[in-house]
């Protein structure tokens, strides 16, 4: 009796568990994966929950090297995705630790998601955030003269509306110069009219939908670009990406585009966690990219 008592508490604890592990939103389940799998070592949380909006209440988390480094580091500002509805910092440590394991300081700043926010709330945000490294990252070890900018999907297209619309980093009485490159995983960039839910929600009430898409903002003297998808991406299709290079080298300026086989939108992020870079060598084109521009 005792036997069954012991097999049936622990089948009951193993369930909660998987119970609770799948009811976690699918980056923190990647990142929970991430965190049993040895790697990644010289990486630590410098700062979490460092508020950058007062009045909004965001945050932001920095990880750096673990090894001692004195040296002022480059930063990599991420941006993580999510349809401009879901997502937060904390679970995008993996990417965190995985870039701060290649020597670099790492940001991860939360911004206002839908229904809180439409277009342009999250840009607005978005530059708020990087304004903030831009003027405190310096008195943390970073560098300055080195801030890179980096996002997945809905935080691609954050990160490329910094880089190639002026206006919002203007508002915050910055200029676009200070990005040293961005790369951008899987982004949406030339997607009017909108025909998503998603897209409805987040741009749909805006009076010139044009003025949403980065397409229309390409220009010679933007920020070099590193441009990524993969070819069974359905949900933001490669078209996007393609677009996006193909007018920018029109213009005259810097973009270079890689395209993964038999990669999809969720495989692109995942190749960054530990246990699924086997899927493709995103981590590695992304840090050779930021150390060609270094």
């Amino acid at each position: 009796m005792k036997w069954f008592l012991f097999i049936a508490a622990l089948l009951l604890a193993v369930g909660g568990l998987a119970w609770w592990f799948f009811s976690q939103p699918g980056p923190k389940q990647l990142d929970m994966v991430n965190n049993v799998i040895p790697g990644d070592s010289n990486a630590r949380l410098l700062v979490q929950d460092q508020i950058y909006d007062e009045k909004l209440g965001l945050g932001l988390n920095i990880w750096t090297p673990d090894n001692g480094v004195t040296k002022p580091l480059p930063v990599i500002v991420f941006i993580y995705g999510g349809g401009w509805r879901d997502g937060a910092k904390d679970q995008y440590a993996f990417t965190g630790r995985a870039l701060a394991n290649r020597g670099f300081m790492v940001v991860l700043p939360d911004y206002r998601l839908f229904p809180k926010t439409r277009f342009p709330g999250f840009l607005e945000d978005s530059a708020k955030a990087l304004a903030w490294v831009d003027d405190n990252i310096g008195q943390l070890g970073g560098d300055t003269r080195r801030i890179f900018l980096s996002g997945q999907s809905a935080g691609a297209y954050n990160a490329m509306m910094l880089a190639l619309d002026p206006q919002w980093l203007g508002r915050e009485g910055k200029s676009p110069d200070l990005i040293r490159g961005v790369a951008a995983l899987a982004g949406p960039y030339d997607f009017y009219p909108f025909d998503s839910e998603t897209t409805k929600q987040s741009f749909g009430d805006y009076p010139d939908p044009q003025m949403t898409q980065p397409v229309n903002f390409v220009r010679a003297d933007a920020p070099p670009l590193w441009l990524s998808s993969g070819t069974d991406d359905t949900q933001v299709k490669p078209r996007n990406s393609r677009t996006l290079r193909d007018k920018i080298r029109e213009a005259g300026g810097k973009v270079e585009y890689v395209e993964y086989p038999d990669v999809d939108h969720l495989d692109i992020m995942m190749a960054v966690a530990k246990p699924f870079r086997y899927k493709a060598p995103v981590l590695e084109d992304m840090v050779a990219f930021f150390e060609r521009h270094n």
